[in-house]
């Protein structure tokens, strides 16, 4: 399975994007309507269109950087927010990243990427991170694909993924999903360990 720069590229040209809600996850809205704190450094990794991007930098946020492999993606971003900063919009592997960061929002890349990939993407985050940093965001807790994108997993599979870099401090079902997706997803919240 070769889910590499223009397998991701394709996919946005060719407009085949199914996980793509063409709007900001209303569990991640929740969750950023309460930061106040407008200086956070965030990543979002494999942001795709990232309408999340979009919301924080509408929300005054200025240090919020999405990562991904797809160049057409990220125009599309720029397209959509001519003002958002271009040297923020990063066309490289999320494993490849050099940077730090307060926050992490995680918005189904952690799904995407190759299963073989999780513990790798643990230890990286835990790298990314500033001291106290978090990751925040939605995992699928459905069994998806075995072959291709998006691929599932449950609370208890998450769990041991994180819990070598992170405490959990929350991790249960999201209670204000987007209708295609009420019930297939967890709400997560985990905090780098000192």
């Amino acid at each position: 399975m070769n889910l590499s720069k223009t397998f991701w590229d394709d996919k946005y040209k060719n407009n085949d994007i199914g996980w793509d809600l063409g709007e900001v996850s209303p569990p991640i809205k929740t969750y950023v309507n309460q930061l106040t704190n407008k200086a956070l450094h965030i990543l979002i990794p494999g942001g795709g269109n990232s309408y999340e991007a979009e919301y924080l930098h509408a929300k005054g946020f200025k240090n919020v950087y999405v990562v991904d492999l797809s160049k057409t993606a990220l125009s599309n971003i720029k397209q959509r927010i001519p003002s958002f900063p271009s040297s923020h919009l990063i066309n490289k592997d999320f494993f490849e990243l050099d940077m730090t960061f307060d926050l992490i929002i995680e918005q189904t890349f952690f799904c995407a990427i190759n299963p073989t990939l999780r513990e790798q993407y643990v230890t990286k985050s835990n790298e990314l991170l500033k001291a106290k940093g978090k990751v925040v965001g939605l995992l699928f807790n459905v069994p998806l694909n075995i072959d291709k994108p998006p691929f599932g997993g449950c609370k208890e599979d998450y769990m041991t993924y994180f819990k070598k870099y992170f405490n959990i401090v929350l991790m249960e079902e999201a209670y204000n999903s987007h209708d295609t997706r009420h019930g297939k997803e967890l709400f997560f919240i985990i905090k780098k360990k000192d």
